[in-house]
């Protein structure tokens, strides 16, 4: 059987053979130990079976891969979606536009785990153009690029020749590449990256804090010194370590698919992929850093490294797992907090890519158990919002676009 099969962790373009859902997740051998699926302040794996009254509307098709899809914060009600393949492309008014808002292909590899994976507009786009990109480029290593839009009355658009790098990563391996963008209510922007990739983390990255890999960074991207790319914030939780990177948040990440901030509160929550046995979602208070999430000591409430009797002093406990019986990739998503859907404010919704169950998660309950929200057969890449706080999420498989709606 052949054709095109495309995932957050697992993707190849043209003409192939269809992977399998282990293959796209890239599942690790080894021990197979569903382990402990409980959340923490749950009972139970969370799955209640009773749905939630909501749907997935399509919004547009014909999407090549997309990944993400976000707002720019301008008034404009446009959504932007990111093509694994190398573009950012336009929806307004319902109608996908023909010409791209940028378009980097030809300087970047897309395959695997590897592409165009995040975007995030600056606070102050409006007014000054700023928007960021992480992509892979054509050597493999993980870049976070600045790029300027054109002023103008008509569509937006893009200076590809814009183009300033903020960092670009050596990465050992091609999957694991994290990628999220996002900017925190205190200006600065927040940078996902994977272990670096194979299996088990075999560089230890995720606990090396001299090393950028699988971790949350931090970085001002406004005013930086002289001959700098970015600056350093000062209460960064590692500044002045000489053991320790300054840019880094959070620790102990294995493939954080896609991290958000609870526009109520602050708080961070991340959708951290597993290895063979467990999915996690993981939360920080606002404004905490310097946590430890746990990988490659811990995945999710299991052992992984040693297998038994782990040291789990200063790890943060995650907000909830689920067991490769009920999935195999997590994607992280929001806290919804819009209007059109009052019965889910204040819950966290995610889904898994290979199963297609969209859960939620109180978010405003510090014990919880998350439930099924809708069980579907889609592939869920991403979520998104607009400006309004309204959600939406791309399915990478159907290059659709979808609003999620009341039932």
């Amino acid at each position: 059987m052949t054709g095109t099969m495309r995932g957050p962790r697992g993707w190849a373009t043209g003409m192939m053979v269809l992977l399998s859902a282990c293959a796209l997740s890239a599942c690790a051998t080894g021990s197979e130990d569903p382990g402990d699926s409980r959340p923490y302040g749950g009972t139970g794996p969370g799955i209640d079976g009773e749905g939630s009254g909501i749907e997935l509307v399509t919004v547009v098709s014909g999407l090549e891969a997309p990944l993400f899809a976000t707002h720019a914060g301008d008034g404009t009600g446009v959504l932007y979606v990111v093509e694994q393949t190398g573009a950012i492309r336009m929806v307004a008014g319902g109608e996908l536009l023909a010409d791209p808002f940028l378009d980097i292909g030809e300087r970047i590899v897309a395959g695997g785990e590897q592409g165009l994976l995040g975007l995030a507009f600056h606070p102050r786009y409006e007014d000054n153009g700023r928007f960021f990109v992480s992509y892979t480029d054509l050597q493999g290593d993980d870049v976070v690029a600045e790029y300027l839009s054109h002023e103008g009355s008509g569509p937006a658009s893009s200076d590809p020749d814009s183009e300033r790098i903020l960092l670009r990563i050596e990465d050992p391996y091609a999957n694991h590449n994290g990628g999220a963008l996002s900017f925190g209510e205190d200006g600065y922007l927040y940078i996902a990256t994977g272990d670096g990739g194979s299996a088990g983390d075999p560089l230890g990255n995720g606990q090396d804090l001299g090393a950028l890999l699988g971790k949350i960074l931090r970085v001002d991207v406004d005013d930086p010194p002289p001959g700098a790319a970015y600056r350093i914030p000062g209460d960064n939780p590692f500044v002045g370590r000489s053991d320790a990177r300054p840019e880094i948040w959070a620790y102990g990440l294995r493939n954080p698919w896609r991290f958000s901030f609870d526009s109520a509160t602050g708080d961070l929550w991340i959708g951290d992929v597993g290895q063979s046995s467990q999915e996690e979602i993981d939360r920080a208070p606002g404004g905490k850093g310097g946590l430890n999430y746990g990988w490659n000591i811990m995945e999710g409430t299991a052992c992984y490294q040693p297998e038994e009797s782990c040291d789990q002093g200063g790890l943060v406990e995650p907000a909830a797992v689920y067991s490769h019986e009920e999935g195999c990739s997590v994607t992280g998503g929001y806290v919804y907090r819009g209007s059109e859907l009052p019965e889910l404010r204040g819950t966290y919704l995610y889904s898994d890519y290979c199963s297609g169950t969209i859960w939620g998660l109180d978010a405003d309950a510090r014990e919880s158990a998350p439930r099924v929200l809708l069980s579907t057969d889609r592939s869920v890449s991403s979520f998104g919002l607009d400006q309004e706080g309204e959600l939406y999420l791309t399915d990478i498989s159907s290059g659709e676009l979808l609003r999620v709606a009341s039932g």
